[in-house]
């Protein structure tokens, strides 16, 4: 069973699609109860770093989260869902991100239309479950104004007047800055190599 926490903003009716799609089971939860019970977790996001954040304390569900990815649940953040495992952002200054990864989340840089949207090529930098089927080189959909640095834990990075992480997989925590969900076969096949994680 998937768990897709549900923190008020999220992009979850199309998530929800994709998983009915390729028949994995699922529920929306908004709970610490919910998620302490939680064998795999989705984490989408469309909205606001500050936003979002501050709906995972507001909910307290913040230690919850932390000790499901400690026990090794598999975890998924989708677009601002990746952001948050980084220690902060530009787009929200004063809001403490997840911290499971170093770095802070930055705006593209001035000059570059933002938010950046559309189909864009992945780097594969590391081996990578997520991709695992799917062809070097193939092209995701983005829709975001910022990015994550690249650091040890990339599998796949993307270039728009920087190069960034589009893909991250440390043990259970697996995070893309894409869209799946939006990305045809290519992102129901990453959303299957999830799911059987």
């Amino acid at each position: 069973m998937i768990t897709i926490f549900d923190y008020g903003a999220g992009n979850l009716r199309s998530v929800e699609n994709t998983l009915a799609e390729i028949g994995a089971p699922y529920r929306l939860v908004d709970s610490s109860e919910d998620l302490e019970a939680a064998e795999k977790i989705i984490l989408p996001g469309v909205g606001h770093f500050g936003q979002l954040l501050r709906a995972l304390d507001e909910k307290n569900v913040r230690a919850a989260l932390a000790g499901r990815l400690r026990a090794g649940v598999p975890f998924l953040g989708i677009c601002l869902g990746l952001q948050a495992l980084f220690e902060d952002s530009e787009e929200a200054p004063d809001q403490r991100g997840l911290g499971l990864f170093p770095g802070r989340v930055r705006r593209f840089p001035e000059g570059l239309r933002v938010p950046h949207m559309g189909w864009n090529q992945l780097t594969a930098l590391a081996p990578s479950r997520l991709l695992e089927g799917v062809a070097p080189g193939a092209h995701m959909y983005f829709a975001h104004s910022y990015y994550a640095p690249v650091v040890a834990e990339t599998a796949a990075s993307c270039e728009y007047g920087t190069a960034y992480t589009a893909l991250l997989e440390s043990a259970n925590v697996c995070g893309v800055q894409f869209h799946p969900e939006k990305s045809g076969p290519v992102g129901l096949r990453i959303m299957r190599n999830f799911c059987q994680l």
